[in-house]
């Protein structure tokens, strides 16, 4: 088993802490908050081990979780790496490009994994339809939530949006070309309601819409490709695949089928992939013991946490011009 430490106790601490602690892939050593007061409650209701000093709880683990704020992501995961130790880093994987591209470059020169939580590559509904997304060419995401003062620290895209960046640049192999947004700031001091247009040299355009200051929430992406429509609901774990096909040449009577002006006919099925209902967070600190066991990539590598940062920061540099 790996022995693994987290960095924060905070809401999203507190279910990694018991995670960890179910997993039979993770030794659970203990836990760093430098919050003391939350630390010693924690300690007191969970039986955690609390340590009083972030470098002596690194030295006891293999593997460090990090689920501190994302200010803190960067000291944090140089201190662990430094010490030879592997890192699982909550999204996005640090506050400025710049620390993501020295973390990056100083993993691989220690020989020591990462990975970044973009939980969402791991949502069942995600999961379902991943291998049917091919060469997309229209994606539409909306990202909608109730307030929530938590996480209004940073701009509603490196909060919400971030992790429908990551799973459209998991899906379309082409490089970003031109980035157009807008966001306007509500209640917060950065924006909490931002829309994204993605443009990349295959010709895909992704559409991103996410808010923080909405009426009720909604997760929903969909995929427009060749032949495909794809939709799937993060939120509710649900997706929608229609497909088309050459018709046949004598239909039956239920089939559907379509007829373009040249005369074209194409016939509409429907396919109802099988979600596997899952703990998405569980399942990607499982992934990560797996690419530490194995030797292999990370499901998402601290370069493609990068990779989603610097889209992200791109989209915010385009508020102020």
């Amino acid at each position: 088993m790996l022995k693994v430490g987290v960095l924060g106790a905070g809401h999203l601490g507190k279910i990694h802490l018991r995670l960890l602690n179910e997993s039979k892939k993770y030794d659970l050593i203990g836990f760093y908050d430098p919050d003391a007061i939350n630390a010693k409650k924690v300690e007191a209701e969970f039986n955690y081990k609390y340590f009083d000093n972030i470098n002596n709880l690194i030295d006891a683990v293999d593997v460090v979780a990090i689920v501190t704020p994302t200010l803190s992501h960067f000291e944090c995961a140089k201190k662990a790496i430094e010490k030879r130790k592997h890192i699982f880093i909550e999204k996005p994987i640090t506050n400025t490009l710049q620390e993501a591209e020295e973390l990056t470059t100083l993993a691989s020169n220690s020989n020591v994994k990462g990975q970044v939580g973009h939980v969402e590559r791991f949502n069942p509904a995600f999961l379902a339809v991943h291998e049917q997304i091919a060469s997309p060419m229209f994606i539409e995401a909306h990202r909608l939530a109730e307030f929530n003062p938590r996480g209004t620290d940073v701009p509603v895209v490196l909060d919400l949006m971030i992790h429908d960046i990551d799973a459209i640049l998991s899906v379309v192999n082409s490089k970003v070309t031109q980035i157009n947004a807008s966001g306007v700031a509500v209640i917060s001091s950065s924006p909490d309601i931002a829309n994204a247009r993605i443009e990349f040299e295959n010709g895909c355009v992704a559409n991103l819409t996410a808010s923080r200051i909405s009426l009720k929430n909604m997760r929903k992406s969909r995929f427009f490709q060749k032949d495909a429509y794809i939709s799937v609901d993060f939120l509710e774990k649900k997706v929608e695949v229609v497909k088309m096909k050459d018709a046949p040449e004598n239909p039956g009577d239920f089939d559907m089928i379509l007829q373009n002006a040249e005369g074209l006919k194409k016939q509409i099925y429907f396919e109802n992939p099988e979600i596997e209902i899952n703990n998405a967070i569980a399942d990607e600190l499982e992934a990560f013991a797996n690419a530490i066991n194995n030797d292999s990539e990370p499901i998402v590598s601290l370069k493609q946490g990068t990779q989603a940062l610097k889209v992200a920061l791109e989209i915010i540099d385009c508020f102020h011009k």
